[in-house]
């Protein structure tokens, strides 16, 4: 039980106010799906997963929004940003299920930034 606003909330009402913490952020459809698997098999609720857009999409019209990248031999390539998150009274015991299920669960944190400005903190941070 939890007092919100004056009131007491009970149960499931609780988990949606519960803090959630990410275990998950890449671009990586296949490790996602494995993940929220073995998480959904193993009974874990609360669990948050899903996926977004990287790229801003562009401005204009009459073909501009096309992407000549998305036309090659593979078809159209995966941008998005597949995530899971959970509450945080289940973190340890859902990467103790990932550690069982011998998936490694990773945040990418500069998967927005630029290209360039990734090479550019890489050289500073880490000289050849």
């Amino acid at each position: 039980m939890v007092l919100i606003a004056g009131r007491k909330v009970f149960g499931a009402a609780m988990a949606l106010f519960e803090k959630r913490v990410t275990i998950f952020k890449k671009r990586d459809r296949e490790t996602w799906a494995q993940i929220k698997k073995v998480l959904r098999d193993a009974g874990l609720r609360g669990v948050r997963a899903s996926h977004y857009l990287q790229d801003v999409v562009m401005a204009g019209g009459c073909g501009a929004k096309l992407d000549p990248r998305d036309f090659g031999a593979k078809g159209k390539i995966d941008r998005d940003i597949y995530y899971v998150e959970v509450r945080e009274s289940d973190e340890e015991t859902a990467r103790e299920l990932l550690r069982r299920a011998g998936i490694v669960a990773s945040i990418e944190d500069d998967l927005m930034v630029d290209a360039a400005l990734r090479k550019h903190r890489a050289d500073k941070y880490y000289p050849q």
